[in-house]
């Protein structure tokens, strides 16, 4: 992945969060204020844009960019959040021009560490990082098996999935969710479903889909 590549994956992320606005507006509530899906919308938008107007080389600096357009255009919880994933990763992946397997798990497990650290939340605390992380590790495990990209991606994606699904059942403790207490374990987490829609929107791209 180079950086127009990165650019193109931005604009992929725009437009599923596009298709899925109304979905993630419902989502948000049953639990929350319904704005989700035009934050998601909006803030990805804003980064596409930003990253596509761009001639900068360097991923690091345009994933960076591309998170302060994000903030700029949509300073809520969660768009802050998506900010500070895309600009933490723009640090860790400084002076990189072309990402191989093991760059892209980086950027997001980058992306990760950034929506983690803004956030203050852990694992198994109901967010998007739920779908996240299992993404994460099965990147790890395909890497540590040197298996190809492209099943590398789709099992990421499958495992971002099953992480969304898997967040019925836990207790929210952070956001609006948390103050239903005990009711919040029958909802599925909505930053979750963002996590997972970015993953398979990612594998969709590197598989051509």
């Amino acid at each position: 992945m180079d950086a127009k590549a990165f650019a193109a994956l931005l604009t992929r992320w725009a437009q599923v969060m596009e298709d899925n606005k109304e979905e993630l507006i419902r989502l948000d509530g049953l639990c929350g204020d319904s704005d989700l899906g035009l934050t998601m919308s909006a803030g990805f938008a804003a980064a596409a844009a930003e990253a596509n107007a761009s001639e900068e080389p360097d991923i690091g600096k345009l994933s960076y960019l591309a998170g302060k357009a994000m903030a700029s255009a949509v300073p809520s919880t969660m768009g802050t959040l998506m900010a500070s994933g895309l600009m933490n990763a723009g640090k860790a992946l400084r002076g990189r021009r072309e990402l191989d397997a093991r760059g892209q798990a980086d950027f997001f497990q980058s992306f990760y560490d950034g929506v983690r650290a803004r956030g203050k939340a852990e694992p198994g605390d109901k967010t998007f990082l739920d779908g996240l992380k299992p993404a994460l590790e099965s990147m790890e495990k395909a890497l540590a098996q040197e298996q190809h990209l492209s099943p590398t991606a789709q099992d990421a994606a499958r495992a971002a999935q099953q992480g969304y699904e898997a967040t019925r059942g836990m207790l929210a403790k952070h956001g609006r969710m948390a103050i239903r207490g005990e009711a919040s374990r029958e909802y599925l987490d909505p930053g979750a479903a963002v996590a997972a829609l970015l993953v398979g929107a990612w594998a969709n791209q590197v598989t051509g889909g």
